[in-house]
């Protein structure tokens, strides 16, 4: 049974996309460099934003549970879209933490990849998409 549940419905790229408990609402548009007008966000700058800010509560998690304090770390999401060759669509990811500084590099490299194991995002794209991990 899930601990929470987000609903959201969209009747496509060039349409809106709504919360049922209506927090979000947005304009979807087709990516300029996909033809469309460029007007709106787009799923991947929606996925972005929730990879994003996905990771780095799993990464304040991890750190919590190590007592050592991130409390400067940001993360960014670079979702990349490609074809996929097969008349298809498929996506890549890079992940860039931002840790604070005077972290080991060694123990800036476990709590990233301590908190791949423990993201959702993560768990839910490994083995389906590739994901590039960059400690900055």
């Amino acid at each position: 049974m899930s601990m929470y549940t987000a609903i959201a419905t969209s009747a496509g790229r060039d349409a809106r996309a709504v919360s049922s408990d209506g927090r979000l609402d947005v304009k979807l548009a087709l990516q300029k460099e996909l033809g469309g007008d460029g007007q709106g966000t787009n799923p991947e700058q929606l996925f972005a934003a929730g990879y994003a800010a996905c990771f780095a509560a799993s990464l304040q998690f991890v750190a919590a549970s190590k007592k050592i304090d991130i409390s400067d770390a940001a993360v960014t999401a670079e979702i990349g879209l490609s074809s996929n060759g097969k008349n298809g669509f498929q996506l890549d990811a890079t992940l860039r933490v931002e840790l604070p500084d005077g972290l080991a590099p060694e123990t800036a490299q476990e709590l990233v990849e301590a908190a791949h194991t423990v993201c959702p995002y993560s768990n839910a794209t490994r083995g389906n998409i590739p994901v590039k991990l960059v400690v900055e």
